[in-house]
């Protein structure tokens, strides 16, 4: 009886290592992807905050949030790019957002570089390079990555697209509840069910569908949740409106606005938010956090949670200077568009269960350029070459230092009055190059995270050394630069 019992307990635990093992190898991943959504838009970031964000605050608290993290751009697109492939944009020339047409300039003598329009089928994507472990793929939501359907998600590695196309904005037309973000949803990837309802509503049942399907097999899963919320036009549903416009007259909110620099050929006034006190921003915000507690609660209703490493990021930071300007992202300056750190500092929270170091604040910069390596490492899975790098120390709360630079390109006059730069970020200090004349500006982001104090002239050596890496940079990427209007090149920084 001994050794029944002894072969027994030996099966047994043969069975759960294996078990163990492959669980270790079949990691299901979860990203979800806000837009336009600032580092201070978020409770974990920003106890102040206007906003509620109870489900995200809940996330932080079981996993790592990093509170250095960067987008690979200070607008959509070519962060996306990034996101998608974990390489750099400028390598690919996508460098701007895609609008399918040439580019203007927004000063009298430049137009801004030459960039392509779209994210080529030859670049490999998170989808297509987890497909050989297995995966079942879905894409949800804002894909803004190609006009031409032979780009949408369904060709870049997904199994399945919900609501993915050349649109970076909602596109509803309710004649009562106003553009944007109800249904009809005139999207080509998402079907109309109840006129007038909420888009982030609906993606995220989408998700809650896909995940309950997901549970009733042993695959592992990629899932990108990518709302198109907080992008314009702000609309939410009428009763959370209402909620924060109460808010706001009870505390006797008003918008604070402070001038900002003006590149754009006009006598108009450069404006940019100081405080967050816009109800409909607001209700936007909760709806988002709302719908993410719901998808969260899926997970754990469906036995997945414990198997799916969750990611929670926005594309580029806040808009704060342009189209109403909703948000403020003090203490950082400027907003979306900018190559500020509102521009580009913008939220980042992971979960790896039994595995990260719950409720840890990491603060080594990163960049959205990392979660491509990060999920290659977690699922064991051959990677492309990447820019990015690998979090998974970090997550474990192993690694807390880097001396890797982080770059950003952006080559454009942006809509939102962002001035054509590159910059340079290395320790403590940031290197921004104006891309009209080649002048530096070099901030301390530590001691001055508002980027207010120029320290350019006063650490001419530093200068330099950052320069260097930042020229080396460009020769090894193709980086492309501003134009004269008749199309020639008018400057080379080297």
């Amino acid at each position: 009886m001994k050794k029944i019992c002894s072969f027994v307990i030996l099966v047994l635990s043969i069975l759960a290592s294996y078990t163990a093992q492959a669980n270790e190898n079949n990691w299901n991943f979860l990203i979800i992807v806000v837009d336009d959504l600032g580092q201070m838009d978020i409770s974990p970031n920003n106890p102040n905050t206007f906003y509620q964000t109870p489900n995200l605050q809940k996330l932080a608290s079981e996993g790592v949030r990093f509170s250095q993290n960067y987008s690979a751009s200070p607008v959509c697109s070519p962060a996306r790019v990034a996101l998608m492939t974990g390489r750099h944009p400028a390598r690919i020339n996508a460098t701007d957002w895609f609008h399918m047409e040439e580019g203007q300039g927004r000063a009298e003598t430049y137009q801004w570089a030459k960039d392509i329009q779209y994210m080529p089928l030859e670049e490999k994507t998170i989808a297509e390079a987890l497909k050989p472990k297995g995966y079942q793929t879905s894409f949800i939501g804002k894909w803004h990555l190609g006009h031409d359907e032979k780009y949408w998600p369904e060709n870049q590695g997904f199994d399945r697209n919900i609501g993915g196309y050349w649109s970076g904005s909602p596109r509803g037309s309710h004649e009562e509840l106003g553009i944007g973000y109800f249904s009809p949803f005139n999207n080509p990837r998402l079907t109309d069910k109840e006129k007038g309802e909420y888009l982030t509503e609906r993606l995220s049942s989408e998700a809650i569908n896909l995940l309950e399907e997901y549970s009733r097999n042993d695959d592992p899963f990629l899932m990108v949740l990518s709302f198109y919320t907080v992008h314009t036009p702000l609309n939410a549903p009428e009763e959370t409106v209402k909620k924060y416009d109460q808010l706001s007259q009870e505390n006797n909110l008003t918008g604070i606005f402070t001038e900002e620099e003006q590149v754009w050929p006009t006598e108009e006034v450069r404006v940019v938010r100081q405080n967050q006190t816009h109800p409909t921003y607001a209700a936007m915000v909760e709806q988002m956090d709302l719908n993410i507690g719901r998808v969260l609660d899926q997970l754990e209703k469906t036995g997945l949670a414990e198997n799916t490493v969750v990611f929670f990021t926005s594309d580029n930071g806040g808009l704060s200077s342009a189209e109403g300007s909703p948000t403020s992202n003090l203490p950082f300056r400027g907003g979306k568009g900018w190559m500020y750190e509102g521009g580009i500092r913008v939220p980042l929270l992971v979960k790896w269960p039994n595995n990260g170091k719950a409720g840890f604040e990491n603060p080594v910069p990163v960049s959205g350029l990392d979660i491509f390596p990060t999920v290659m490492e977690i699922s064991n899975s051959k990677s492309a070459e990447v820019d990015g790098k690998s979090l998974v120390a970090m997550i474990k709360g192993e690694a807390l230092s880097s001396d890797l630079p982080i770059f950003w390109h952006y080559p454009h006059y942006s809509n939102q009055g962002g001035i054509p730069a590159s910059a340079i970020r290395l320790g403590e200090y940031k290197l921004i190059q104006r891309l009209e004349d080649g002048q530096y500006h070099l901030y301390n982001l530590v001691s001055d995270p508002g980027e207010q104090n120029d320290l350019a002239d006063d650490k001419p050596d530093l200068v330099g050394q950052m320069r260097a890496l930042l020229f080396d940079w460009y020769k090894e990427t193709g980086a492309e630069f501003l134009r004269e209007k008749d199309g020639k090149q008018p400057w080379r920084p080297w």
